[in-house]
């Protein structure tokens, strides 16, 4: 496998960081872009990343604004928007360095509202969409008097830091005897600017579901303690016959590190593979 490294120039400015899995010893067959979660970055996504340039794909990565070694405050952005744009580029890095190519979007939690909210408001013209856990609302409903005082707070003060309250037990489960190791390139921030930029992103692709034009695999544990399962059940229903919906019986947060994560990935990539014999490899023009 070869792993290279790049920085993106945001449309505002902002450097995000950026790295690349490519199969060592044959040709790409297509392309797989991830969007990472809330507090992480796209180290987190070695494993799968590598599982995906093993079957034959490029991967490419990033560290979202105010995430990993990219620009931005810890846990913030100025728009939904922001954040969309940025997985666009992503998308167009995934365009030009592998014409031609199938492209694929990837997005766990914060990562998966951002990429349907992507794939609904921009139509990058995907030939598939995986959602893993999206944060389409939280599992725990967030009382409406806290939710109304989040919107004065991020009028007021949209950049204030706050606790995500996020705790490792909560995201997967390990493995007998294998304890988490503390990542210093991840966070525990969000601001309310954030906070209710997502949970609105999370209403709105909800309610435009219906008109996304792309294959949908769709997974959530039935046991997520963050996102919550219902909210993605009801995606499912809208999309309709285009998503595969995958209810993972007992699983966590993060499916692709939980104790099924080698069926998680092994289902991921069957479904990838699955895309490409739909559709031939377009030639690519100037």
């Amino acid at each position: 496998m070869i792993h290279t490294e790049w920085k993106l120039a945001a449309s505002d400015g902002l450097t995000l960081y950026a790295r690349e899995w490519l199969p060592a010893e044959r040709e790409a067959v297509g392309t797989v872009c991830i969007v990472h979660g809330m507090g992480e970055h796209s180290g987190c996504y070695a494993e799968l990343a590598g599982a995906f340039a093993e079957a034959g794909f490029a991967v490419l990565a990033y560290d979202q604004r105010g995430h990993g070694r990219s620009d931005g405050r810890r846990g913030h952005s100025p728009s939904i928007m922001a954040l969309v744009s940025d997985a666009g580029l992503l998308l167009e890095e995934a365009r030009t360095r592998h014409p031609g190519l199938p492209r694929f979007l990837y997005g766990h939690s914060m990562g998966g509202s951002v990429a349907l909210n992507c794939a609904l408001r921009l139509r990058p013209g995907l030939d598939g969409l995986i959602l893993s856990s999206p944060w389409l609302r939280l599992a725990m409903r967030v009382p409406a008097l806290k939710l109304r005082i989040g919107r004065i707070m991020a009028r007021l003060w949209p950049t204030l830091p706050q606790r995500t309250g996020l705790k490792p037990g909560d995201l997967f489960r390990a493995a007998s005897g294998a304890a988490p190791q503390p990542d210093p390139l991840n966070h525990l921030w969000i601001t309310p600017g954030m906070f209710v930029a997502l949970e609105e992103a999370g209403e709105w692709a909800l309610a435009h579901a219906r008109e996304l034009d792309t294959p949908l695999l769709l997974m959530h544990g039935t046991a997520d303690r963050v996102t919550s399962f219902e909210a993605s059940r009801e995606l499912a229903r809208q999309v309709g016959s285009r998503c595969e919906f995958v209810p993972w019986d007992g699983g966590y947060h993060e499916l692709h590190r939980d104790l099924d994560k080698d069926d998680v990935i092994r289902h991921m990539t069957r479904w990838l593979k699955a895309r490409l014999r739909s559709k031939p490899r377009e030639p690519f023009r100037e």
